[in-house]
């Protein structure tokens, strides 16, 4: 494995960003914005390689952008309602930042840190002291992601934290995905199977209701490859509210282990992405809204659809639902949860 350190500097402090470039020349380029993946080189079924991951020309770009574009958001990654909970009876309101809720963390969340960075042998770790109050969050957190890229062209996504006092924590990765090359355009004739047989309905505000509810039936339902554009336009409250997918599915059998969770297929190149994970969740959001982005790799702001998103996480509001799995972090525990992005063709 070859790896190449470069150092940009900006107004925030240097960026530090990693190549890791394995024997075939495939590729992953990660960013010390966000604990971030900025670039995914990997080949298609005749062996031509292409950047598979949506990102920016300028590496300053990452900072606050709305797309959120391949970060570590947090502390708690997606949606908390009216950005409030309570914990051992005392309340905590949290920063707004997407309508009437808290999304990713707030306004100043992990995703918009430098985060220290070192190397491990081959694997690069980026971590982050996040203080009591940060946000509005209780507790010291310290936050750690570790990125290792195979000769097999499998990354590898080890998220983990600790606090001294309790606490919530939901750590995920943002990368969004366009199989095809991040600057060709929509990714609605992808196709997606999850390995979900239930999804989280919402609010149109996107907060979960709080029902688990069977996909059958429904545009929700992946359980076999289907293009992420077939069922897109149906009039659907979950798509009506979100200008498309943007919604959390419940991963079968998830206990713990590692499942397969999703797989990804872009049937003229034949790449396929297949997505494993120890999270109990997986949302799909299909960038309803990436028009206005900052300027891509490719020379051009990216428009909407040209990226789908498949982010392993914990649920949505889960500190307000309690028949969710908890995502609550006590001081005598360790939060750790893997993710895998496995790249194919056929």
């Amino acid at each position: 494995m070859k790896t190449k350190i470069d150092i940009v500097p900006s107004e925030r402090g240097d960026i530090t960003l990693y190549t890791l470039t394995n024997e075939q020349g495939a590729q992953v380029r990660l960013s010390s914005v966000g604990a971030g993946i900025v670039s995914i080189v990997v080949p298609d079924r005749d062996g031509h390689l292409a950047d598979v991951a949506l990102g920016y020309a300028n590496p300053v770009d990452y900072f606050y952008d709305g797309p959120c574009a391949g970060k570590t958001p947090g502390r708690y990654a997606n949606r908390i309602a009216r950005g409030r909970f309570v914990l051992d009876g005392e309340s905590f309101q949290l920063n707004i930042n997407n309508g009437p809720n808290a999304l990713h963390g707030g306004p100043e969340g992990f995703a918009q840190k430098i985060w220290e960075c070192d190397m491990e042998g081959d694997t690069v770790v980026f971590t982050l002291d996040s203080p009591d109050g940060d946000e509005h969050y209780p507790g010291n957190l310290q936050a750690r992601v570790a990125y290792t890229w195979t000769e097999e062209n499998v990354l590898k996504i080890e998220l983990s934290a600790v606090t001294d006092r309790k606490t919530v924590v939901n750590l995920t990765n943002h990368t969004y995905f366009n199989l095809a090359g991040e600057g060709s355009g929509t990714v609605l004739d992808h196709e997606l199977q999850l390995n979900c047989s239930r999804y989280l309905p919402t609010d149109d505000t996107l907060i979960p209701t709080g029902e688990m509810a069977p996909v059958a039936g429904t545009p929700m339902d992946f359980m076999q490859p289907k293009r992420l554009g077939q069922d897109i336009k149906q009039d659907f409250p979950a798509l009506n509210y979100g200008k498309g997918y943007d919604n959390c599915w419940v991963i079968d059998d998830a206990d713990g282990q590692v499942r397969l969770a999703a797989v990804l297929t872009e049937p003229a190149s034949g790449r396929v992405l297949e997505v494993l994970t120890d999270q109990p969740a997986a949302q799909v959001y299909t960038g309803n809204w990436l028009a206005g982005s900052p300027v891509c790799k490719s020379g051009r702001p990216y428009n909407d659809y040209d990226g789908v998103a498949i982010e392993c996480q914990g649920m949505p509001d889960a500190p307000n639902h309690p028949d969710f799995p908890s995502q609550v972090l006590d001081a005598d525990e360790d939060y750790r949860r893997v993710i895998f992005f496995a790249f194919k063709t056929k």
